[in-house]
């Protein structure tokens, strides 16, 4: 079936589908790849680089599992590669001294700097035979329906 002949009831039903396929290690596709060990790190470092976006949040390893949908022990275990490899510093809470949270190191600020570096390679080498106003068009619609599942993630937990 071609791109024109689809109807838009193909279409909403191929989007989930796309999702899936968007999660296979494209990115390992693009020039100058990462290591398959530091695109799996930015999984965490991404959740905590987000949380420290606000001053008033912190995320510990119980926020990472929760935020990845994974079992403690796994978050703890991808924390810890991120601390040992240099990534991730746990510092204590500015909230409850008992508590220990989770910064980037300066290591792990660069790693995400590349990282988005090659996101943005990734993406314009993808979209190369693309229209430039379709490019734009499709950054911004993706952008908005991001913003829209942060949305409902936060309408959702009981926290908020």
């Amino acid at each position: 079936m071609t791109e024109d002949s689809r109807t838009d009831e193909d279409l909403l039903n191929q989007v989930g589908p796309a999702f899936g396929k968007l999660r296979r290690g494209v990115l390992r596709e693009v020039e100058n790849p990462l290591s398959a060990k530091d695109m799996t790190r930015t999984m965490v470092l991404h959740v905590v680089l987000e949380r420290s976006q606000d001053p008033d949040a912190e995320i510990t390893v119980g926020g990472v599992a929760e935020h990845l949908c994974v079992d403690p022990s796994v978050a703890s275990r991808m924390v810890t590669d991120n601390i040992k490899a240099g990534y991730l510093v746990r510092v204590p809470s500015q909230q409850d001294g008992r508590r220990a949270v989770l910064r980037l190191s300066a290591e792990g600020e660069e790693l995400m700097t590349r990282y988005r570096a090659h996101q943005r390679r990734a993406y314009e080498q993808i979209t190369a035979d693309w229209p430039e106003r379709d490019r734009l068009d499709f950054a911004r619609l993706m952008l908005r329906y991001v913003d829209a599942c942060e949305q409902l993630r936060r309408s959702s937990t009981p926290d908020h």
